[in-house]
């Protein structure tokens, strides 16, 4: 999980946090060194929403790196084994191939086989690429359901750490006046509540990151697909020449991975 360790590593192992060396000429012991996993307790319980928020960024991040890929969404042997289908006009070994195949090409141009007639022009192909289009919109909603999430946290993470902030500075400053403190303490006080801003930054940062990451990769994914789609389609309906019907998968799937 070298994700987990990139994004959870930049809190709870950071370089341990010493106090300013200020008022150590009095004779005083100079302060001890406060750890990150030191400052996470003193944060409260603020920390642990934002470290649900960071293990929900890690999980929807490796989901992402591991679903939006090229190789994924638009497998090379399908759609091999569609083209040539096409090509030979066998429909129903192209539709079996495709709906049979849980990637984004197989639902997308599943969608499209249905819609194929001999008996109109171009074997319907107007309808054809309509119901592709459509497919193609699902399958981008449906995937980029869980690269939101990520702009989730990226804006959540933040929220949390300024408002764990604030309370922790009401808290300092009900306590000063309380009782008779001195500004030290209230020093004290801010600096732990100020963690919990730090915090969100940690996790809102790389989650912000990863969404803009992913949506980009998603967007030039599900292109790449449309455009083995649209490819199978003029095989089908004769505007392609056979002997090219399988080139352009094996150039178009090198750029998608």
């Amino acid at each position: 999980m070298l994700l987990s360790a990139a994004i959870l590593g930049l809190f709870l192992m950071a370089t341990p946090v010493s106090a300013q060396d200020e008022g150590t000429g009095d004779g005083a012991p100079p302060p001890e060194n406060v750890s990150a996993l030191d400052l996470y307790k003193q944060g409260g319980s603020f920390m642990h929403v934002l470290l649900v928020c960071s293990i929900g960024t890690i999980a929807v991040a490796v989901y992402c790196f591991v679903q939006i890929s090229g190789k994924k969404m638009a497998p090379k042997d399908l759609v091999d084994r569609v083209n040539a289908a096409m090509a030979a006009k066998d429909v129903n070994a192209a539709y079996s191939a495709c709906d049979s195949h849980p990637s984004s090409y197989g639902k997308v141009m599943s969608g499209a086989l249905l819609k194929v007639n001999f008996e109109r022009d171009l074997a319907n192909k107007a309808s054809m690429m309509d119901a592709a289009a459509e497919a193609l919109d699902e399958e981008e909603h449906r995937q980029m359901v869980w690269v939101n999430y990520l702009n989730i946290f990226a804006t959540l993470a933040p929220m949390i750490g300024l408002l764990g902030t604030v309370w922790g500075m009401i808290e300092a400053f009900d306590k000063l006046a309380t009782t008779s403190g001195d500004a030290k303490q209230l020093a004290g006080g801010i600096k732990i509540a100020m963690v919990t801003t730090a915090g969100g930054l940690i996790v809102g940062i790389p989650a912000m990151f990863f969404y803009f990451f992913f949506r980009d990769k998603l967007q030039g994914v599900m292109t790449t697909v449309q455009k083995h789609a649209s490819f199978a389609i003029d095989i089908l309906s004769g505007e392609i020449r056979l002997q090219g019907a399988t080139e352009p998968a094996s150039q178009e799937q090198t750029e998608a991975s």
